[in-house]
């Protein structure tokens, strides 16, 4: 077998020097998808909770961003216990899987959140709140897609996962 097709199904821990051998952009898109798809219903229940309740902007963000982790969390966790993993077991996979991708998703959307003059003060109903909150995803989706297939082409994040499908 030749050094390139060693290493082109070599996800779970040994891929090439530039920790992306094997590793296609579509497997770091569809885990960047996976992990955008629970935070933004997380974070975006945790903003319309936060504004309608008229929280200030901590604990609204505070609130967003743990639902962020706990529906990103959750996805995998359900994922894997569907493919007969025990919950202790599927815990840590789940942790193991999107710790990273959450974190980094999350510091760059409430960076931009944050950032954005107004966005902080803006109600659900302006439009500024949105284009502040989406933008914010479509941003971190840029970002996190390479860290994911830097992670997978380790063995790590969502590389984990694939053991289990």
């Amino acid at each position: 077998m030749d050094h390139t097709a060693h290493h082109a199904g070599d996800v779970h821990g040994h891929a090439g020097h530039d920790g992306h051998a094997g590793v296609s952009w579509g497997m770091a898109l569809k885990a960047t998808l996976h992990c955008l798809t629970g935070c933004a219903i997380g974070e975006i229940l945790g903003m319309v909770i936060g504004t309608a309740l008229m929280w200030g902007n901590v604990p609204t963000m505070i609130l967003a961003i743990t639902l962020a982790f706990l529906f990103g969390y959750s996805f995998t966790l359900f994922a894997v216990r569907r493919a007969g993993l025990d919950f202790k077991t599927a815990i840590k996979v789940a942790l193991a899987a999107d710790t990273v991708s959450i974190a980094v998703m999350e510091i760059v959307d409430n960076g931009i959140i944050a950032l954005t003059p107004g966005a902080m003060d803006a109600h659900l109903s302006d439009g500024l709140f949105w284009a502040a909150l989406l933008g914010g995803f479509v941003v971190a989706f840029v970002i996190t897609t390479p860290v994911n297939k830097w992670m997978i082409g380790r063995g790590k994040g969502h590389a984990v996962v694939h053991a289990y499908h």
